[in-house]
């Protein structure tokens, strides 16, 4: 005798028809919720993506802003934060979304991803160190720091980030047998993507060594702007501006560090916490780890700077007044 839904397909019927029932309401729900998240990411990921811009453009509005080695590395900096978001962004609506695509898709949306996430705590060391001789050697700052040595060292810092995404993908290519044609049954990630053990440890070597050494860096300016500060000889409102600004800057590269650790936080929760829970977890992390501290700089900068924050608050009142103006011309027009 075989199964009794099989000999009474009667009452097999109803019940094939609650699993599906019940199937396609749980699919509902996921829906629903990945729903949320995605509203709920995408809001303040547009409100920091335009305040971003208004302020990239606002460093591109005066010659000042061109011609001053402070505000080419600030723009750097917001530069390779608002591409930050932008690629964090779209890479969490592909996971959302389940989008699967081949290993070489997946390493062309890596490469921009990876290469400005290296290229921002090498940017605050080096903005940190322009504030050190400008407070330590102010006699000497306008021959030292100069508009082509600051290309310079916006140069070095991208070629830093550049050889760190050479040397994975010459690992990539080398060691991994795969094809790139291959397509990836889940989603796209640097740690589904670099899958061998050696890709793991050269990850935590370069990230040790890339926070040591940054952090060393804004650790001895800090120390040595705030000794200034406290010689007579130095102006000292300028010097205690200057220890601040390095100060938020040792803030920034925690956060950057808590960002890097996201998915060593989700690995080690993963398991041990229900499946809802872990869900949430990964949403709070994304937003508060990776999205928020990308607007840090314009607070920082745009916010503190005397000369920067009257430009920027009168752009983004001309922009806020603008898309008001829009909203109320078709709710008219309607």
């Amino acid at each position: 005798m075989g199964p009794p839904y099989i000999l009474n397909s009667d009452r097999a019927m109803p019940n094939d028809f609650q699993l599906q029932q019940n199937s396609s309401t749980t699919n509902g729900n996921r829906e629903n919720k990945s729903g949320v998240y995605v509203v709920v990411s995408f809001i303040p990921c547009v409100i920091f993506l335009y305040i971003n811009c208004v302020m990239l453009y606002t460093l591109r509005s005066k010659p000042v802003f061109r011609e001053t080695s402070r505000y080419l590395l600030l723009y750097n900096l917001l530069l390779a934060e608002t591409l930050q978001m932008i690629l964090a962004q779209i890479m969490f609506l592909l996971a959302v979304g389940l989008v699967f695509m081949t290993r070489l898709v997946c390493l062309l949306v890596l490469i921009p991803a990876i290469i400005t996430t290296v290229t921002s705590p090498f940017s605050l060391a080096v903005m940190s160190l322009e504030r050190y001789v400008a407070v330590c050697f102010p006699l000497r700052y306008a021959c030292i720091v100069t508009v082509p040595t600051t290309y310079g060292a916006i140069a070095v810092v991208w070629a830093i980030s550049y050889a760190n995404m050479l040397i994975r993908v010459i690992m990539l290519t080398t060691l991994d047998s795969r094809p790139f044609g291959q397509f990836m049954g889940i989603i796209c990630a640097k740690s589904t993507l670099f899958q061998l053990k050696i890709f793991s440890e050269f990850e935590s070597g370069f990230v040790c060594a890339e926070f040591v050494s940054v952090g060393l860096i804004i650790i001895l300016s800090y120390v040595g702007v705030m000794v200034a500060a406290k010689a007579a000889s130095t102006d000292r409102l300028s010097a205690n501006k200057a220890s601040k600004t390095v100060l938020l800057h040792m803030i920034q590269l925690g956060l950057s560090l808590s960002s890097t650790l996201v998915n060593t936080i989700l690995t080690g929760l993963h398991g041990k916490v229900d499946a809802i829970t872990f869900r949430h977890l990964r949403f709070s992390l994304f937003v508060c780890l990776i999205i928020l501290p990308r607007c840090l700089s314009c607070l920082i900068y745009g916010l503190r700077d005397q000369i920067i924050r009257p430009i920027l608050i009168r752009h983004l009142r001309l922009g806020i007044n603008c898309e008001i103006f829009k909203f109320y011309t078709q709710y008219i027009n309607q």
